[in-house]
């Protein structure tokens, strides 16, 4: 039997996933956060035959993962979306799941829930034709993608697959790479004094306008230089800074918070020598300049080879789906997709089309999310019909 997609499922799930309320509570104080959403996916999921487990790193924040047991020894993959969402200020109809032109609106339809629902309606199609595929198909609901990918990260740390495909929105294009970031705190030092005595006073924030100047030049650097052929040139930007206590009292310190984008091929360690040599040049000019950098947070840039296994399959399931082979790109914003590729599993980036993501108004071109499904069932058989130890505990 051949595998059909359930359009009517797809939708219904859809609207269902929209209606929820799954604003992450990092991002929003007093999100609903990912629970409600969890116990409907993995009800439906588990209606449709799939094995259920769920994993919760943090109480409240649950992610699910459906197996879909193969028929042989095939290798294995995961359909990953996440299913938190930004907050809704502004949005005229939040949780509508309104159908308007073909468009089904709501937060999350567009980044990522219609990718979900494409996920589950590809599992659907698989259990329905009495799982053709050789390897096991894993659908991971996850949480927290918006923040910090506490989901992904769990599950990955639980069970391991051969290859990935992250539903992220592309207009069903194929993502072979994408740019990470660092999250960078510069502060400079200074010492408090009333604002009448310059003599005994120092000014950090007076010594932070010298690095911003510095940084300016860096940033233009960065553009300047020769681009990934996928992702384009780094960058970075000053986002926010913040210095001193009062108007008549020298700034003892300054704090500036950067943002830097990496390209495929940087490392964490060559963007703090950057930051860390503007430090000590400035240093060296006025030994009065004193200024601290840290990393606190970072995510890695993603890229894979167009010659991987799951990038052939997808390519070959979007030809045949589509009827003409999808064009290959970088996109610029970061994705579970660079953690999955760091613990080894091949991985690849398709998604449906729409618009509005992190905007007032959010939708999703409801066909093109089950030409999405119809992909994700083609590219299953396709991959997981090769050799491949399957998924397995974490530590077996």
């Amino acid at each position: 039997m051949s595998p059909s997609v359930d359009r009517d499922y797809l939708v219904r799930t859809l609207t269902g996933l929209i209606r929820i309320n799954s604003i992450n509570p990092t991002l929003v104080p007093g999100g609903a956060g990912e629970a409600e959403i969890a116990a409907y996916t993995a009800d439906s999921l588990a209606r449709c035959g799939l094995e259920i487990k769920t994993y919760e790193p943090e109480a409240g924040r649950p992610s699910v993962v459906g197996r879909l047991a193969g028929s042989g020894r095939g290798r294995s993959l995961m359909l990953n979306a996440h299913y938190d969402t930004v907050g809704v200020d502004g949005m005229p109809e939040p949780f509508s799941a309104a159908i308007r032109d073909g468009k089904l609106y709501g937060r999350g339809a567009y980044d990522m829930k219609s990718s979900l629902a494409a996920c589950m309606t590809a599992a659907k199609a698989l259990a329905d034709a009495g799982s053709p595929q050789a390897g096991d198909v894993l659908v991971a609901a996850v949480a927290d993608e918006e923040y910090g990918s506490l989901g992904t990260a769990s599950v990955i740390a639980n069970v391991k697959v051969d290859g990935a495909i992250v539903t992220e929105p592309t207009s069903l294009k194929i993502c072979l790479a994408h740019k990470g970031y660092l999250w960078i705190e510069v502060e400079t030092t200074g010492r408090a004094a009333h604002g009448s005595r310059f003599n005994e006073g120092l000014d950090a924030n007076m010594r932070m306008g010298r690095f911003l100047a510095e940084l300016d030049l860096l940033e233009r650097e960065l553009r300047g230089r020769p681009p990934h052929p996928l992702v384009g040139p780094p960058s970075l930007h000053a986002a926010m800074i913040h210095g001193g206590s009062g108007l008549s009292t020298y700034a003892a310190s300054c704090k500036l918070q950067i943002e830097r984008r990496s390209v495929p091929g940087e490392t964490e360690a060559q963007a703090m020598h950057e930051i860390q040599d503007i430090i000590s040049r400035l240093s060296a000019r006025d030994s009065s300049f004193h200024a601290t950098a840290k990393a606190f947070f970072v995510r890695e840039p993603f890229e894979v080879s167009p010659d991987a296994a799951i990038v052939k399959s997808v390519d070959r399931a979007a030809t045949k789906v589509l009827g003409r082979p999808q064009p290959r790109f970088g996109d610029t914003p970061w994705m579970d997709a660079a953690l999955l590729s760091a613990a080894g599993v091949e991985t690849v980036v398709i998604g449906p089309h729409g618009a509005g993501a992190h905007a007032i108004e959010e939708w999703v071109d409801v066909e093109s999310a089950v030409y999405l499904a119809e992909i994700l069932v083609q590219a299953a058989l396709d991959y997981c019909r090769s050799s491949g130890a399957g998924p397995r505990p974490a530590h077996e």
